[in-house]
Formats: C-alpha cells, structure tokens, sequence
C-alpha cells in the first residue's frame, strides 16, 4: 500500500513491523527494478551521504531529481558496485561467525511515524554480541585498499551517517559495521546512538528538509564548491536530447560562469605552456646525461617508458571486421565558445 503526498511522489505505509520502529517495504529477494523503484519512494541511507557532499555518486540535486522520477531507473553495475553485492553475503558470515551470533537478511524498510525514512538493512542480528536481547544490524563495506586510513580509529564520516540513519529509522540503539578493505583485511565497529544523539537528529532534519522539497517540486540549491562532476553527469543525464536557445543577457550567474569558464581554460593553457618550458630547459640542463644529482642525492631523470598505440588507420584497413566489432563512436557533450565571445571575456 502506498499513499500519495505529491504529484509523482509517494511514501510507504503498511506492512509489518521487523524493527522496532520499522515496516517492511520490500523483502530482500524483492526483484532488483522494484527495489530501485521503491528506494525513490524516500530518504535511504546512501542518499544520506550524497546529501552530505560524502559521495562522488550524487549531491542533493541528483537525489531530489531522482525521487522525483525524472532520472533514469538505473543502478550501480561498477566493478567496485558490482564485487561488493557478490561479497555481502561472505562478509556478514564472517562477522556473525567472529562474534558467534547469527543474521538474516530483510529488505527495505521505512520508519512507521516518518514513512519517508527508509533504509535497506545489509543484515539483522538474531543475537547481538554486545547487549543480549538488543535489536541491531550489520552495515557491511568493500574498500578498496587506499581507503584503510580512514577507518584507522573507527568509522569514516560517510558510513557514521550511513549507520546512524539506519538505527534512527529502525529504532536501534547501535549499528555494528562490517568492513573488508582490499580483498583480505577485515575490521569490525560499533556505532553508539548515544554517543551521537544531536548528529542524528541533525541528520535527520536535513533529510526531512530534501524530503519536503521532493514533495513540494522546489529543487535545492547547492553552493558553488558543490563538487562539479556529479553535477556535470547529472545535467548530461538529465537533458540527452538538447534544442533551442536561451537568452542569458540578464543572467548574472551564467555570465560569470562564462567569464570563468574562459579564464580557467586560460590558465590551465598558460601552465601547460609554463610546464612545457620548464621541462625543457630540464632536458637542456641534462644534455646527453640521464641523471641530475643535488649533493649526493638525485635531483631528476629521464626514464625510458612505453605505452600502448593502436594505428586505427591500419586496423580498419586490414582489419575491418576487428575494427567494426571493437571501435564504436560514444557521443560526447563539448561546450563550444565562438571566438568572438572569447575575445570579448580575454579582453
């Protein structure tokens, strides 16, 4: 059962509680499109990190313009995506043998008085190791290798706010955490409510506050050090198909986004150009040697490399089977600036 709050977007209700402040929304097996389709129905624990600014994946914008059904129904088929799905289940075996207690999976659920805060449980303990009679769950993370400093004394920043919107939606009062990082070094943590009540119900504000703007139709608005590149893919995702014109002589912002567009090209221009100079008064300064030397330490060298080079040319003329089967043309966006506008900003 669902009920409708908004044009086009809807929270769950109904459904047995498994938690001691949650109903079930999907089971575990649930098919992988519904599960997707039913994730846009509120505010999840990854969408909390995205929220945040913790994630390359998303920001605020890419969540409300997914809740609202405007982005493609897509999921995650990335190699570290993908690996860390197939993992789960050895992982979650592994913290339940190392604590000997037992788990379970679940499946999507939503908080019974605020139906939008939804989580999907890696795990659920049959019986906590820590607090006999205790209801929590396991997190469960794949990392890759570079990322072990970061939970060196506990959890990074990203799966804290994971974990607590998990136990503020199920009414837990600690999360344990399950983390594999680089194929062989397993840690575990445990993650206190208590130890950080005004951070949930921070957290909590902030995504009642995205949620009201899903509702209501008004986008948020993200500060100019929002990171670019899930913006870039977002406006790409968003707008595949472009025509017509838009007049921007009283758009401030766009002007000064051009402005500042053109004088990052610039610079970077100027230091490439910079680099290729300083580089070759090095190759000068070597003259036939292949080592310089500061006292008796190296200062630089020149070393020998190679890398792969496909002739396409030849390919396709020998080849042309090979090459139609392995060569496809990927469309790209490009933002194009006549001269005329770049000279204007340059000058």
């Amino acid at each position: 059962m669902t009920t409708t709050v908004s044009a086009g977007v809807q929270a769950p209700t109904g459904g047995r509680r498994v938690t001691p402040t949650a109903r079930l929304v999907l089971p575990a097996d649930a098919d992988r499109d519904a599960w997707l389709l039913a994730r846009r129905r509120g505010i999840g624990s990854s969408d909390i990190a995205a929220m945040l600014g913790l994630s390359r994946f998303g920001n605020e914008l890419s969540i409300y313009y997914d809740k609202r059904g405007e982005l493609p129904l897509e999921s995650d088929d990335s190699e570290p995506a993908y690996w860390g799905r197939v993992d789960e289940e050895g992982i979650a075996r592994r913290w339940a043998a190392s604590n000997r207690s037992a788990v379970r999976r679940v499946g999507l659920v939503a908080n019974v008085d605020r139906p939008w805060q939804m989580c999907t449980l890696d795990r659920l303990v049959i019986k906590c190791p820590i607090e006999p009679g205790a209801q929590c769950a396991v997190e469960i993370k794949c990392r890759d290798k570079m990322k072990a400093p970061l939970f060196r004394r506990g959890c990074p920043d990203d799966v804290l706010a994971q974990t607590l919107h998990q136990a503020d939606t199920c009414g837990f009062g600690h999360m344990h955490v399950a983390v594999r990082i680089g194929g062989n070094d397993y840690r575990q943590f445990t993650v206190r409510v208590a130890e950080h009540q005004q951070l949930v119900l921070d957290l909590r504000a902030a995504a009642a506050e995205l949620w009201q703007r899903i509702v209501d139709g008004r986008p948020p608005a993200l500060g100019l050090d929002a990171d670019p590149d899930p913006l870039i893919d977002l406006y790409r995702t968003l707008h595949q198909e472009r025509s017509g014109v838009v007049h921007i002589d009283r758009d401030a912002d766009a002007q000064d986004a051009l402005a500042d567009y053109l004088g990052a090209v610039a610079d970077k221009a100027a230091a490439e150009r910079h680099r290729k100079q300083a580089q070759a008064r090095l190759y000068a300064a070597l003259g036939g040697t292949e080592m310089a030397i500061m006292g008796d330490r190296p200062a630089y060298s020149i070393d020998r490399r190679s890398k792969q080079h496909i002739d396409l040319a030849r390919l396709a003329e020998r080849w042309p089977e090979a090459y139609a089967d392995c060569v496809e043309d990927r469309p790209y966006d490009q933002i194009s600036i006549p001269d005329g506008v770049r000279k204007r900003y340059s000058a």
